[in-house]
């Protein structure tokens, strides 16, 4: 509870800069999120996680999208630490949106809380802990990932480590348990980062553990063998259904995965709205390779290593950033080759490059040693202006950190929380398979408007063959060529092999004259009944039973 009281303006201090760095987010909170597929994949998977719930838990992986696949809610990852939260609001009548947006600013002030706990332990400074919880949480990489839920989702990576160390000095199994605990909730929140911390968090230990002898060295592994126990016992059953997924759906392919990892100039290069450094080094559109720390952390890490002997815990930390660092190159590197080729776990991860928010993380409690070696110098002998003089340095380096890292005011889009006139009435219609045209043109241009068409389905909850996920089954990929050519005869025994009962055709997403030609096309096929035009989020839908 200490812990948790002397936390409490930390907190504040964390919400405010977060309401400030991504502004206006805070003001259209319940509107309005990022211009991105992945904020209506994010909305549909907490809906459909609720849905399912309370109506058929047993079915909760079989999904609505994808008909007639199986199992599609382990096609990404499904988020269930996530939902806890998430869910109750939803019951309770919350708007979409704003869950949403609540759950991703909620992810980063909770992130920048774990660390400066973690790194107020190890430099006994609570000016430094903030240091590193602007570094964790302010950083390009959150912008480059500012649409993907889990991946803000780093809140019990730092805690992980908390308890780590606590079980190293006391060798009690209760914080053994702690940290396996820790480590499941990281999983069960992020699939990447659960893997990822089940590497280094080892590495981390093994080296705090070389400085133990005799009993408290026993103890301690004793402890951590216990925790570790803990997480398997408590990821196997959820990392057991993805397994079995995995076999269906196979293992990314070689040269995906080499687009996505990292190279080393990759850490020169900020988001392209970042203020002081997106105009100064393009990105060149290469998604994932945006992770540029900033030079004041890697400043203050100098600092921190150099203006005093580096404790063991510091050493440890170095080291696990070079492995970080190394693992973030994937296929360009070697720690990452290997493990992709010989743990299967690894063989299911598209971008290494996100092993970047572990680099992050142990630079942002690296600088935070810095930031208190160079306190204790400005504070200078006992005596009066000895906290003024930190407080400026805190101000100073607080400065200049959002400074680096100042991207605001960041482009918003809106969503729709409520059921356009189209979902209204479908919802009200006897089940059927619903096809929603229409669809790319062909597999280079997904997703198109399908991860639109996924969260609409929230307001009827009818099964879709449309879908969006981190993986695409084959059969909805063989469907993607027929489809295209809508409403041809083609596209229509396409349609009569899903068992498509509804055809919704959303005239805003044609181009040109298109949409004359479909409809007249539809009007002259037997095969097609209309039942009507309505409103859908953009514009009209028609729709028709495919008989």
């Amino acid at each position: 509870m200490a812990v948790l009281r002397r936390a409490l303006g930390p907190l504040l201090l964390f919400v405010v800069l977060t309401a400030a760095m991504t502004w206006p987010q805070v003001a259209r909170l319940g509107t309005e999120a990022t211009d991105h597929p992945d904020v209506y994949f994010n909305m549909w998977r907490f809906g459909w996680i609720a849905h399912a719930v309370a109506t058929n838990p047993p079915r909760v992986l079989d999904a609505n999208i994808f008909y007639p696949e199986k199992r599609t809610l382990t096609f990404s990852d499904a988020m269930p630490v996530e939902a806890v939260f998430a869910v109750p609001m939803l019951w309770a009548g919350v708007p979409p949106v704003l869950v949403h947006n609540l759950m991703l600013l909620g992810a980063i002030v909770f992130s920048a809380l774990g660390i400066y706990v973690l790194a107020r332990r190890l430099t006994l400074s609570a000016a430094a802990g903030i240091t590193a919880g602007v570094i964790f949480a302010f950083a390009p990489y959150r912008f480059e990932h500012y649409m993907h839920m889990e991946l803000q989702w780093t809140v019990w990576i730092p805690w992980a480590f908390w308890a780590l160390h606590r079980t190293i000095e006391t060798g009690r199994r209760r914080d053994g348990a702690l940290t396996g605990l820790f480590i499941a909730l990281q999983f069960l929140s992020s699939i990447y980062y659960g893997v990822f911390l089940a590497v280094l968090l080892p590495v981390v230990a093994a080296l705090l553990l070389s400085g133990l002898r005799g009993e408290r060295l026993r103890k301690s592994v004793i402890a951590l063998a216990g925790g570790a126990l803990l997480a398997g016992v408590l990821v196997a059953p959820y990392a057991l259904e993805y397994a079995r997924t995995a076999k269906a759906t196979g293992f990314r392919p070689e040269e995906q995965v080499l687009m996505f990892s990292a190279k080393p100039s990759s850490y020169t290069v900020a988001t392209d709205t970042n203020f002081l450094y997106g105009a100064w080094r393009p990105s060149k559109g290469r998604p994932e390779r945006r992770l540029f720390p900033g030079i004041l952390p890697l400043l203050l890490a100098v600092v921190g290593l150099l203006l005093r002997r580096p404790s063991r815990a510091a050493v440890s930390y170095l080291i696990a950033l070079a492995l970080a660092f190394e693992m973030s190159l994937g296929l360009y590197g070697y720690s990452f080759t290997f493990l992709y080729e010989h743990i299967p776990a690894f063989g299911g991860l598209r971008a290494p490059a996100r092993v970047g928010v572990f680099v992050l993380f142990f630079l942002g409690l690296l600088a935070a040693w810095g930031h208190a070696a160079l306190e204790r110098i400005v504070a200078g002998p006992e005596g009066r202006g000895r906290r003024g003089r930190q407080a400026a340095l805190a101000g100073v380096l607080g400065a200049i950190l959002v400074a680096e890292y100042w991207v605001a005011p960041l482009p918003l889009v809106p969503y729709p929380n409520k059921a356009p006139q189209l979902y209204t009435w479908l919802a009200q219609q006897p089940s059927g398979v619903v096809a929603d045209l229409p669809v790319v043109s062909s597999t280079r241009t997904l997703p198109g408007e399908d991860p639109r068409y996924a969260y609409l389905s929230t307001f009827h909850w009818m099964p879709s063959i449309n879908g969006y996920s981190g993986y695409y089954p084959p059969s909805y990929l063989n469907r993607i060529e027929p489809l295209s050519t809508f409403p041809s005869g083609a596209a229509t025994r396409a349609l009569h092999r899903a068992g498509v009962r509804y055809v919704i055709v959303h005239t805003t997403s044609y181009e040109g004259e298109a949409v004359p030609a479909v409809l007249y096309a539809l009007a002259a096929d037997d095969n097609y009944t209309q039942l009507g035009s309505f409103a859908d989020d953009r514009g009209q839908a028609v729709v028709y039973q495919l008989r």
